[in-house]
């Protein structure tokens, strides 16, 4: 059987999780394996039930007063001590941040491997390999595990969502034994970032700036340019964000977050090897840089060598014209 985290925000299940559900059933398909889903803290049966169509038999909830926000000591102690009962021969997890902060604790916690940001899955002679990015995503490898359970972070829009199929599972409710004072940190507020709905590691477009913005005023531009794009998320390179123009939520590259948009459109980003690593999922890349020799048009689909505040307004008005 093959478990998966499913990660809410807001009551609704990230698209990320039911990718990673999605990729998990056309394994266990592979493998003869039943698919099942957790969630960790107080979830609506009728959101639980959302994992059904796409491949879940059973949905486990594992219920606390302590998990309702989240700790990385809390969930994954909830998930050790279901991962100890079902027995799984792997858990899968999106590579959000969520993801990537308790899988690694989960396999100490398990004393097993686990294989980070994958980009790839398959079966080979009965057994699970993964293929992920290393070197700065200059090199791939594919690799299995020894010990079960074999954990694995899923990189975001990566794997494609299953067709949805209707189906009743099982909603399976449990209290999950979290002792007091294990959970060290307790979360009082959440500051949420105006209109910010989309997570550039879930976003289909990623509009980024880079130091050739000048300034913080300008990245309004990119936020004008990504509201008449659809499913679209304002990014930044490190040197923007180290510069205080804008937060480091919105930092893609190796020290911030890896991307998988269809669509990456780079706006004065000169293309350091930390922020190419961050981008290497990117179906599409198009650059705008001044200086021809930047080192993002050797991996750009398209390139523009020119001032970007003259190119993003008529880039602008093209798209208010096609958006009719």
């Amino acid at each position: 059987m093959i478990l998966v985290f499913i990660e809410t925000r807001d009551g609704v299940i990230k698209k990320s999780s039911l990718e990673a559900l999605s990729e998990a059933k056309r394994r266990g398909a592979d493998l003869g394996n039943g698919i099942e889903a957790v969630f960790v803290g107080t979830v609506p049966d009728a959101t639980a039930a959302e994992v059904f169509p796409f491949g879940a038999v059973k949905a486990h909830i594992l219920e606390n007063p302590a998990l309702d926000t989240y700790s990385s000591q809390g969930f994954c102690r909830a998930l050790a001590l279901l991962v100890g009962d079902l027995k799984p021969a792997a858990v899968f997890f999106s590579a959000t941040a969520m993801g990537r902060d308790l899988a690694p604790r989960l396999a100490a916690a398990l004393g097993v491997s686990l294989a980070s940001d994958c980009t790839k899955l398959a079966v080979k002679d009965g057994r699970l390999e993964f293929t992920r990015p290393v070197f700065a995503g200059k090199a791939l490898l594919t690799l299995s595990m020894k010990a079960a359970p074999a954990l694995a972070t899923l990189r975001p829009n990566i794997f494609p969502l299953e067709p949805a199929v209707p189906f009743a599972g099982a909603v399976i409710r449990k209290s999950a034994d979290v002792p007091d004072g294990l959970v060290r940190g307790k979360v009082v507020d959440i500051l949420r970032e105006p209109a910010a709905e989309i997570d550039v590691t879930e976003a289909g477009v990623v509009v980024t700036g880079g130091r050739g913005m000048k300034g913080p005023e300008a990245f309004g531009l990119l936020k004008e340019l990504a509201a008449l794009l659809p499913h679209a998320a304002v990014g930044a390179s490190r040197s923007a964000v180290d510069s205080g123009w804008i937060g480091h939520q919105h930092q893609v590259g190796q020290t911030g977050k890896t991307v998988s948009p269809d669509l990456y459109m780079a706006f004065g980003v000169s293309g350091a090897i930390q922020h190419l690593a961050g981008i290497s999922g990117s179906k599409f890349v198009a650059a705008v840089n001044k200086d021809p020799e930047a080192p993002i048009f050797k991996v750009a689909d398209y390139g523009i060598v020119a001032d970007l505040f003259e190119v993003i307004p008529h880039l602008k008005e093209e798209l208010i014209k096609l958006k009719g």
